[in-house]
């Protein structure tokens, strides 16, 4: 605007001064001081009107500058919004996948600890069967004289027409399973969603073997069928069972992160977020936590609570 106002004031500073020279000075009388006066003003105007037309051109290309920017800018912040939205729900997919992959892994590694130990057990077995078979073979073999007869009061009692009596029956008695085959079997029914029979299986373990490492991780399988269920309140009950009786257990960090997950399936928001960060604080370097700091970092929730 200033270079505009400036020029309209020069204009009409040299059209009063055009007008006034001829009227204060004759024509016949025309100096030639006047002439070169009208020459520097008529070059004046021609100046300003070029600095016009260059202010104006310059000023319509930044101002297209700025409209180019404008839009860029638009369109920049429409695309990080849409790519955000693309990573919350793949981070959403993710962390279902994610459960599901890890719950087979959990179990695939927990089949090959198993079948380690009974490979183990096995190989003692028969080391032992080994030993005693060579015992049996260095102890001599004394036959029996014919016709001894037995030493007194070895004999059994003769019953009716001299015949033993027959024994008597014992009251029969729940034996308990094979342990390791037992829990074999009950793994490949979880991963098959036997649900019901695996259930069962795990329940024997946990109650014929209550001191045994495989009770505490059939414990957690108990929880891990109720999670899949829907049935988190029992999935809670069963984690807290691993987490107070099998503390040492190699599924404690894997129980504990399950029940953080299933109380915020419950809405129970500020209780889940506790046992996440108790989960990160008590096995950091564990899987488990590096899946409770990506759960609390994708509710935007510090890890820390102090922070």
């Amino acid at each position: 605007m200033k270079p505009r106002i400036l020029h309209a004031r020069f204009l009409a500073a040299a059209a009063l001064a055009m007008i006034l020279a001829p009227a204060a000075v004759p024509a016949h009388a025309a100096s030639k001081e006047i002439i070169e006066l009208q020459t520097q003003v008529q070059q004046l105007l021609d100046e300003v009107q070029r600095l016009q037309s260059t202010f104006d051109t310059k000023f319509g290309v930044l101002q297209n500058l700025a409209e180019q920017t404008a839009d860029e800018a638009n369109k920049m912040t429409s695309a990080v919004n849409a790519l955000q939205q693309k990573m919350d729900a793949e981070s959403q997919n993710s962390n279902g996948k994610l459960d599901t992959v890890s719950g087979q892994v959990q179990s695939l590694n927990d089949s090959v600890d198993e079948l380690k130990t009974r490979i183990a057990k096995l190989d003692k077995s028969i080391s032992d069967l080994q030993t005693q078979l060579q015992q049996l073979q260095s102890q001599p073999n004394p036959a029996a004289a014919p016709g001894a007869a037995p030493a007194p009061g070895t004999g059994a009692p003769a019953g009716e027409n001299g015949a033993a009596p027959a024994p008597a029956m014992a009251a029969p008695q729940a034996q308990a399973p094979p342990l390791n085959e037992t829990f074999q079997a009950a793994l490949r029914d979880f991963n098959s969603g036997h649900y019901q029979l695996a259930s069962t299986e795990f329940q024997d373990i946990v109650r014929y073997y209550p001191l045994d490492d495989l009770a505490g991780t059939s414990q957690f399988y108990l929880g891990e069928i109720a999670y899949q269920q829907q049935r988190f309140e029992d999935a809670i009950n069963d984690y807290n069972a691993v987490l107070e009786g099998f503390s040492g257990n190699a599924k404690a960090p894997a129980a504990q992160l399950k029940k953080g997950l299933a109380l915020l399936a419950l809405s129970k928001r500020e209780a889940g977020i506790h046992e996440l960060r108790l989960l990160i604080q008590r096995h950091p370097q564990t899987p488990e936590a590096a899946r409770a700091r990506s759960k609390l970092n994708s509710m935007r929730v510090s890890i820390s609570a102090s922070r």
